[in-house]
């Protein structure tokens, strides 16, 4: 019981660390949205999806292998500490500066002309900086220092909001006399009005840095040791760890890839690609709503699932599970697509954001069925066959670039949102239709897509029913969103209850 209340902590703690992480940088959108034009906000969601890219090959699961051969019996962990950030320290020096010299082909791609080769400079820089602060943070967890790992995590995100908020916020509005006038010379010298979206990357720069101070304790204790025979047994198990990481960003973060690049010109009439980029990326976040609950409900299933595993009733516990996870994040789904008009004054404060909404409700299913299968993906690891969640995460990746590749010159970014829920859709499908072969588990899949082609339909009822702008309409929604949730009440309620 004691291991079990322990874990249970350290799981909660990690899991603060992490939401806190996400839920600031979704409230951070509304900064963004309304300091930034929607083509000056693409360079920033086109740059974040190459740093999610880029850092899992900065790292190349040398953390989940750090955890792996630190628990072998006989291992001397300070040495193998030394030798993995050894060669982490090598590999970031080389990439950062490899990154660097590519500065101008990588701009090139987002379709910005020469002269904004310092975006990629400090992207670099992050990449660097967060690749080696990634063993010292797996020491943390392997030493059970959840306190201080979540700790040194919160200071990170406080410092980077901070310093957004200075820049974008503050420094703007004491030049342009709005408040603190006596300020004036002080934030003229330190305060360049030219560097524009810049200061988001110079802030998440000088978190990383700042991170790494932190980390100092973890650090001063190394010692260089550069000797490659005995990491090459960690290198063979670390690359198919970096490829499954590969596949995932491929179905997370591609398509803000994909779209300039496969993006007619001209598509959007007035628009520049990388303005539709920004329009995209800001309507995302509105989707990131369902991936919070999903995130925080994983801190507090895995670890159940893994402890009922041995029940005999255990099958039917997942199946209730999965029924309850998806009615709730079939409300939420319907709450936000319906009210997305109230969702969106709150968030996109600039009137060009709010002609990209209509790829939210899309998004906002897509993550849903990403909740799906991260629930049905209980089977293969239960039965130690997780090789089947690589086959099914390149699956997805194969789907996500083909369509992408068909829809954005047709659709637009409403096309790689179609590709998004087709991706996660299939990976759910394909996961149930295997998991009935090798852990059969009674889940009421008809009943659920019933419960979700209801909602779907409220969900378009409230966008396509015409109803007059204003508080009539807000009513209306106001109605819709609680008679769905009171239909699941009065329909499912009698048997939660009974059960």
């Amino acid at each position: 019981m004691g291991l079990a209340k322990k874990l249970a902590s350290q799981t909660a703690i990690y899991g603060v660390s992490s939401i806190v992480g996400r839920v600031v940088n979704f409230f951070l959108v509304p900064v963004y949205t309304a300091r930034f034009a929607a083509a000056e906000y693409g360079i920033v969601t086109g740059l974040f999806a190459y740093v999610s890219f880029l850092n899992v090959v900065f790292t190349y699961g040398m953390e989940t292998t750090y955890f792996r051969f630190a628990n072998r019996p006989g291992t001397d962990r300070q040495e193998l500490y030394d030798r993995s950030l050894t060669l982490l320290l090598l590999s970031s020096v080389a990439l950062t500066l490899l990154l660097m010299l590519l500065a101008r082909p990588l701009m090139g791609l987002l379709g910005l002309p020469p002269g904004h080769e310092q975006y990629a400079y400090w992207i670099a820089a992050i990449l660097g900086l967060d690749a080696l602060t990634a063993l010292p943070f797996a020491r943390l967890r392997l030493e059970n220092k959840a306190r201080k790992f979540a700790a040194i995590r919160l200071a990170n995100i406080a410092l980077n909001v901070g310093l957004n908020l200075f820049f974008i916020v503050v420094c703007p509005d004491i030049l342009a006399g709005k408040y603190l006038p006596a300020l004036q010379p002080l934030v003229q010298a330190i305060y360049d009005p030219t560097m524009g979206v810049g200061y988001v990357f110079i802030s998440n720069a000088a978190a990383s840095a700042f991170t790494l101070l932190l980390l100092g304790r973890e650090l001063t204790d190394f010692r260089f040791r550069l000797n490659l025979e005995p990491l090459r047994p960690m290198l063979r198990y670390a690359y198919p760890i970096m490829l499954m990481g590969l596949a995932g960003m491929v179905n997370e973060m591609l398509d803000r890839i994909l779209l300039p690049i496969w993006l007619p010109k001209n598509f959007y009439s007035g628009q520049s690609s990388l303005a539709a980029v920004g329009v995209y990326g800001a309507c995302y976040k509105l989707s990131i709503l369902m991936s919070l609950v999903i995130q925080a409900f994983k801190y507090a299933a895995e670890p159940f699932f893994f402890a009922q595993s041995e029940d005999k009733n255990s099958p039917r516990t997942f199946a209730l599970v999965l029924k309850w996870f998806t009615l709730c994040c079939a409300m939420l789904f319907v709450g936000v697509s319906v009210n997305l008009d109230l969702v969106a004054k709150v968030f996109l404060r600039s009137p060009e954001y709010l002609q990209g909404l209509a790829v939210v409700p899309v998004l906002l299913l897509a993550n849903l069925f990403l909740g799906v299968y991260w629930n049905l993906s209980v089977w293969f690891k239960l039965t130690d066959k997780t090789y089947y969640g690589t086959y099914l995460g390149f699956a997805g990746a194969i789907l996500t670039i083909a369509l992408n590749f068909l829809l954005i010159p047709v659709l637009g970014y409403m096309g790689s949102a179609v590709a998004t829920l087709a991706c996660y859709f299939m990976m759910a499908a394909l996961c149930w239709w295997l998991g009935e072969r090798h852990y059969p588990v009674p889940y009421p899949v008809a009943r659920l897509l019933v419960w979700l082609l209801v909602a779907v339909g409220i969900v378009a009822l409230s966008w396509y029913v015409p109803v007059a702008p204003g508080w009539g309409r807000y009513g209306f929604h106001a109605l819709l969103t609680l008679g769905f949730v009171g239909l699941v009440a009065v329909v499912e309620g009698r048997r939660l209850r009974s059960i």
